[in-house]
């Protein structure tokens, strides 16, 4: 009876095990669009990755009898502090519940083939978590393209249905958006929410919330490697294409910004395009469907009140002011004008325009116990941050940033960020751990303070700053970056 019950405990402790190894194997991979290559060559906390899961495993095989006292009294509760510090937990959608049934199943299955048998003197752990991958990643394959199969139907079915698809290094998001806005004032709109902009989401915002009443969709196209684009503009096929600025956000997984280029150009691989819009540094020449814009803009003065620019249209200088903040929305808005113009004339969008609302966390101005706030959390490009620091060296007061840096960067362009930092700031927060050396070699001037737990940054805040001070927070990473 003894027997039976050290067998019963062990057997029950193993399936827990296995789903805390599942847990942790599947947050990774859902941070990482479940791409298995992403989590194993790109990840960039390699650490959590012996914590949670080589070390764990490891110490099963060798401890034996005495690994339950681990797991119970070491493992368990470290991994669930990090649940608890983690501020992009993983989300139990219905693909996640499927993995953690094959997962259970495929343990169970094992671990009973192990009771029956007389040569097993462990139960496995590395087999279980790796056949549910498997199992789970071409179940999901099969019903990702039955998916795929009813939004293209239910697009081909949406005759009168204007679809804008929108592309770009950095800026996409809040092209989008400001587009909406504009289309709005004149047509029923609907757009990709937040920063949806994958093929698995775009197919699901398709599927699910598309209105069937909306006369136009605008959708954003975002990719990890070639290929990614040209997916998307096969599935919506767009009648009309913006192409924002290209630069080297993501150069980690493209290698060259030739390959970058080439990857968003493929959002004109559409058999119903109309026109498309194409900044300038894509390198590429007006034709009778493509329209490059960029040099037009003139003008551009950004204050803590607003934006103005002018742009040339036809020889003539077109003045427009927006309510937005920082200089590299006018570029933003350049595109937003160009697409705008083929459905409504320039003194409507000059009006929408000048009524803009901002996307939250891009640059968003906030005034809080005698402090201004500039959010611009959502931010994480060169020069959309260099901007933001122009625009904050221009208040009186002290300056104080929180900032990770660029992610998804080269070291060079955190270097010269660093130095633009230290001219501008008096204060600098530095957070996250992907770029805090280069960061705090390069920020000499400036006072320094280090954040490692990002729950603790509010409590920082609130001992070193001071009424009238002015607070950027530029950019933002979870805590697995």
């Amino acid at each position: 009876m003894q027997e039976l019950t050290i067998e019963i405990f062990r057997f029950s402790s193993h399936v827990v095990f296995v789903l805390l190894l599942g847990y942790y194997v599947m947050s990774a991979l859902q941070w990482y669009g479940y791409k298995l290559k992403r989590v194993v060559l790109n990840y960039k906390r390699y650490d959590w990755h012996v914590f949670f899961f080589l070390l764990p495993t490891f110490i099963y095989y060798l401890s034996k009898d005495y690994f339950w006292i681990y797991l119970y009294v070491i493992f368990m509760p470290t991994l669930f502090l990090w649940y608890r510090k983690l501020d992009k937990k993983l989300v139990f959608t219905a693909r996640v519940k499927r993995f953690f049934l094959f997962l259970f199943l495929a343990t169970l299955f094992q671990d009973i083939l192990c009771l029956l048998s007389e040569k097993c003197l462990v139960y496995g752990v590395i087999i279980p978590v790796f056949v549910s991958i498997f199992i789970s990643m071409l179940f999901e394959k099969i019903v990702f393209e039955g998916h795929k199969k009813r939004a293209k139907q239910k697009l081909e079915s949406r005759k009168d249905l204007i679809i804008f698809a929108i592309t770009a290094s950095y800026g996409k998001t809040s092209i989008k958006n400001y587009l909406y806005q504009i289309l709005s004032k004149k047509y029923n709109c609907y757009m990709t929410p937040r920063s949806v902009n994958t093929m698995g989401g775009i197919i699901k915002d398709i599927n699910e919330d598309l209105p069937s009443d909306a006369q136009i969709y605008i959708v954003e196209a975002g990719a990890r490697q070639k290929g990614d684009i040209n997916e998307i503009a096969e599935l919506i096929n767009p009648h009309y294409a913006i192409v924002g600025k290209i630069g080297e956000q993501h150069l980690e997984y493209f290698k060259t910004l030739e390959n970058i280029r080439n990857t968003k150009m493929e959002l004109l691989n559409s058999n119903r395009l109309i026109k498309a819009y194409v900044h300038k540094s894509a390198n590429i020449k007006n034709d009778s469907k493509t329209i490059v814009f960029g040099d037009e803009l003139k003008n551009v003065k950004s204050t803590l009140d607003g934006l103005y620019f002018d742009v040339e249209f036809d020889g003539k200088d077109e003045s427009f002011f927006t309510p937005l903040l920082g200089d590299f929305n006018a570029l933003n808005l350049l595109a937003c004008i160009h697409a705008a113009k083929s459905k409504m004339d320039l003194s409507q969008i000059k009006t929408a325009i000048s009524n803009l609302k901002v996307v939250p966390h891009r640059l968003q101005k906030i005034e809080a116990n005698g402090k201004l706030i500039l959010d611009d959390s959502f931010n994480g490009n060169y020069d959309g941050m260099v901007s933001s620091y122009e625009l904050a060296s221009t208040y009186a007061g002290r300056k104080v940033i929180v900032t990770p840096g660029i992610v998804e960067s080269t070291d060079a362009a955190n270097e010269t960020l660093a130095q633009k930092i230290d001219e501008i700031f008096d204060l600098v927060i530095l957070t996250g751990k992907s770029n805090l050396k280069i960061l705090s070699k390069n920020i000499m001037r400036a006072e320094k303070i280090i954040v490692v737990d990002k729950s603790k940054i509010e409590q920082v805040l609130q001992e070193n700053t001071r009424k009238g001070d002015l607070i950027l927070f530029s950019n933002d990473t979870p805590n697995f970056m």
